[in-house]
């Protein structure tokens, strides 16, 4: 399971996911296959993962990141990835 977030450019529009397939579920958003939020913003960069152990504990991240303020969610990304790289690459390799 993962945790994830992806973004339309930096410091920009963000958005937060839970999946147990990180790759499919991030070529769905890059491909535009998935609709709302992320379709409709151009959300396509992986700039944030957590791998987790069980399903309760990627929905509970999920649901904590989702009520966090955006300002911790930044320092969250910024913490791991200052760039704001598309990870991308590192999940397919």
């Amino acid at each position: 399971m993962a945790g994830y977030i992806l973004a339309n450019h930096p410091r920009g529009e963000i958005y937060v996911g839970v999946t147990n397939n990180l790759v499919r579920r991030v070529w769905e958003h890059r491909e535009g296959v998935a609709d709302g939020y992320t379709k409709e913003h151009n959300i396509k960069q992986l700039v944030h993962f957590d791998v987790l152990e069980t399903v309760p504990l990627a929905i509970q991240r999920e649901k904590n990141l989702k009520h966090w303020i955006r300002a911790w969610k930044v320092a969250l990304i910024e913490e791991h990835n200052p760039e704001w790289r598309d990870l991308w690459d590192e999940i397919t390799r």
